[in-house]
């Protein structure tokens, strides 16, 4: 099934997972340095619990429990491989990794702000915000293509996915109803995808599209 992949989501999957085996095997602890960790200092010397600049694409590809992880690649392989095949490899792969590191940004805000208002440093790890951005892209490109939802097992255009999952996360977030969920990076990784699309094809706030032409 992995053979039928293009190369970078067949990549993805396989990094994904080789890492979550190495975290098992050798334990959280090993891969501190490599979450996300809110911005309480940087120390290029002691890269434990603190924030150091790889960490923005490393906490993609580790994630904190099986479930965790199968979630993000189930997600990966349905809307990654009909990306990639659209958009080509290198753009797919820049897109999946821009995502990933604007989602971590926007986690970085909002652990600084937690830290001003007398919050605990925690780490946050997960390839969701990339996922995020796979599932606005998919939901741009493909808005009438049917999609299947999990839980309940409800089918619906992908633009009408993507509002509902957007919506759910801004709620979720705001409420704290799901609270050790990172939240704002999802939506993150959404408005980072959203950014590139938007750059990619020339329009506000990057371009503006040219009139038309009046008829004489």
């Amino acid at each position: 099934m992995l053979s039928r992949l293009p190369p970078a989501s067949q990549g993805l999957l396989i990094a994904n997972g080789v890492l979550f085996l190495m975290q098992m095997l050798l334990g959280q602890g090993t891969f501190e340095a490599f979450m996300l960790w809110p911005p309480m200092g940087f120390d290029p010397f002691s890269p434990g619990q603190n924030f150091q600049p790889w960490q923005l694409l490393t906490y993609g590809f580790l994630h904190g429990s099986i479930g965790h992880l199968l979630f993000n690649m189930l997600a990966l392989y349905m809307f990654g491989a009909p990306l990639e095949l659209t958009w080509g490899t290198r753009r797919f792969l820049a897109y999946y990794l821009i995502c990933v590191a604007g989602a971590g940004l926007c986690q970085l805000a909002v652990g600084w702000w937690s830290l001003r208002n007398g919050g605990g440093a925690y780490p946050t790890l997960g390839a969701s915000g990339g996922v995020f951005g796979l599932l606005l892209a998919y939901g741009m490109l493909f808005p009438n293509q049917r999609v299947m939802l999990l839980f309940p097992p409800i089918p619906m255009k992908a633009r009408t996915f993507v509002i509902l999952f957007g919506v759910a996360e801004l709620v979720m977030g705001f409420t704290g109803w799901q609270p050790g969920v990172a939240h704002f990076a999802h939506l993150g990784g959404m408005l980072f995808g959203w950014l590139v699309i938007r750059y990619w094809r020339g329009q506000p706030p990057f371009g503006r599209r040219r009139p038309p032409a009046r008829r004489m």
